[in-house]
């Protein structure tokens, strides 16, 4: 799992140049604290859940199925309401969860034979303190061991 992880970071990291951060989740949106430790925007990936089904009979070899999640993180401290001359943010944010998504859709790994491609099951959008606008998507894959 980990060189999936890997390899995930690293092909959005590439095909974003324009993201602050790109990292595994480890919280870092989910702070007490008056200053979130992570720049904006940027990409937490994550939350990573898999259930396993056994193959043959004595379960030494495995098939599962993994949902990720994948979090944009955008500081929206602009005024973003209509007649703000702003209006241009809006799209702008969603546009880059777009780009996002259409990297991720499908999206498989040549090095790694054991994980099947990127399929979108869940997204939505929430609001943090501090302006922080989150566009999340659950995405599933197929993993065999």
């Amino acid at each position: 799992m980990e060189q999936f992880l890997l390899s995930l970071l690293r092909h959005i990291a590439y095909n974003f140049p324009q993201l602050s951060l790109v990292a595994e989740d480890c919280g870092q949106l989910e702070t007490q604290e008056d200053n979130y430790p992570v720049t904006f925007p940027c990409v937490l990936v994550g939350n990573t859940d898999i259930s396993w089904t056994d193959l043959d009979e004595q379960g030494s070899s495995q098939r599962g199925t993994a949902t990720i999640t994948v979090r944009l993180a955008i500081d929206c401290y602009d005024d973003v309401h209509i007649g703000s001359t702003q209006e241009s943010s809006i799209a702008n944010r969603y546009r880059l969860a777009t780009d996002l998504h259409n990297s991720l859709q499908s999206l498989e790994f040549d090095n790694l034979p054991n994980i099947y491609p990127l399929t979108r099951q869940r997204s939505r959008d929430y609001t943090l303190p501090g302006n922080i606008k989150i566009y999340e998507s659950l995405y599933t894959f197929l993993i065999s061991d």
